[in-house]
């Protein structure tokens, strides 16, 4: 158990650093504009990039994960994003910097389907908690990122500082890395006592009343998947956006909300693992989360207040973190055979809003104005919840809750 507390130690640090990419371009959108002479539509379509890199990757990233191992492809995806980070602020031409971040995107993908999967077999009994949590150390990073990027901005240094370090520090973890050991893939960790030998035969199947359908209920988790990406890709793009154009605030007090945004998603995924397989029901978060979003989005067209943002940004932060990961452990719950494939469907998700989302909000902000691409949010709210309504409705018939009287995910 020891050796996969460690694993886990440098796996979630790689999330960190990858909540902190997710924001780096949108806030440095500022920097970008002037060094590539475009305007924030045009940058809001470079992270489009991590999207299409990540659909590249999806090709080949599953497959390997389950044919060469875990460590070896997050180690290579570590690499990946050391050339990405270190090369974006030397860029001389925006076509240079577009190819940098294909990279990021292929990182994104061979870091999922390496990880989600790590982290089942490392923790088979706490599946569901061992990747909502991973969602905790991207908001963390999410959280570190702005306070570093008004600290360069408030004594005029470099904005390629915050790549530089970031780089070094995935650098670091991965030589760490090779010195660690992983699960062997698709296989489960014995009970109790004897967490360090495995078995080597694959995972029982578990009880369905009815046989999922990957037509059915694989297209609907990939679709939630999609829209829990989009949800919180538009908010870190735009929240500090808007809130620098329509309410006036400065530029570092406006990405600065984007913190308190992220620490509403550190504490919403850390009451996820604590309280997942005790009191709620994933499904009945699937649903909840989106209803509250509504709500909060309602509110931010129109307050003005820099306190009342504050608050909406910090539960707009509790409503929209954690249920890309919950997707993943649903779908490895109805599709158990090789997690590192079923985990890229689901990644596959990610990538195509990665590449849609940024270049349809980057067209929102261009002919129309940055609050139509709020308005475009709660859309994607509505869907996200009609989605885990009916997820929620074929979980139980396929597992037979009623007459077995199942807690949803009580194996994990």
């Amino acid at each position: 158990m020891g050796e996969n507390i460690r694993m886990a130690t440098s796996l979630y640090i790689n999330y960190i650093l990858l909540g902190m990419i997710n924001l780096i371009i949108a806030l440095h959108m500022g920097f970008l504009t002037v060094q590539f002479d475009t305007d924030a539509a045009a940058i809001s379509m470079l992270i489009s990039a991590i999207g299409i890199g990540k659909l590249f990757g999806l090709s080949f990233a599953g497959k390997l994960s389950d044919s060469l191992g875990r460590k070896p492809m997050v180690i290579t995806a570590c690499i990946l994003y050391v050339v990405f980070l270190i090369s974006i602020p030397f860029s001389p031409t925006y076509g240079v910097a577009f190819a940098f971040t294909l990279l990021a995107g292929m990182g994104n993908s061979i870091l999922d389907t390496s990880t989600y999967p790590a982290l089942i077999e490392g923790f088979p009994k706490r599946a569901g908690s061992a990747t909502v949590l991973v969602k905790a150390f991207m908001s963390l990073g999410a959280i570190i990122l702005p306070l570093m990027i008004t600290f360069f901005i408030a004594r005029e240094l470099f904005y390629g500082y915050t790549f530089f370090i970031m780089a070094f520090v995935f650098l670091i973890n991965a030589i760490h890395l090779t010195t660690v050991r992983f699960p062997r893939a698709n296989m489960v960790v014995v009970e109790p006592g004897d967490e360090n030998k495995e078995k080597d035969e694959k995972e029982p199947e578990p009880y369905f009343t009815v046989k999922p359908r990957f037509w059915k209920e694989g297209i609907t988790v990939i679709l939630i998947g999609y829209t829990s990406v989009s949800l919180f890709t538009i908010i870190q793009t735009w929240l500090a956006k808007y809130a620098e154009e329509i309410i006036g605030l400065s530029e570092p007090v406006a990405i600065n909300l984007l913190s308190y945004y992220s620490f509403g998603g550190f504490i919403t995924v850390i009451l996820l693992a604590t309280m997942l397989d005790k009191v709620f029901r994933p499904v009945t978060v699937l649903i909840l989360y989106p209803l509250i979003a509504i709500a909060a989005l309602c509110a931010l067209l129109f307050v003005t207040n820099y306190y009342a943002l504050i608050g909406i940004a910090f539960i707009l932060g509790l409503c929209t973190s954690g249920l890309f990961q919950l997707a993943v452990t649903l779908m490895a719950e109805f599709f158990p055979g090789r997690k590192g494939t079923s985990t890229a469907f689901v990644t596959l998700s990610s990538s195509i809003a990665f590449i849609t989302i940024p270049y349809t909000t980057g067209l929102l902000n261009r002919y129309i104005g940055v609050s139509s691409i709020f308005i475009f949010e709660m859309a994607v709210v509505v869907t996200a919840m009609a989605l885990a309504i009916f997820i929620s409705i074929r979980y139980r018939k396929i597992f037979n809750i009623t007459s077995h009287k199942r807690i949803l995910w009580r194996n994990l």
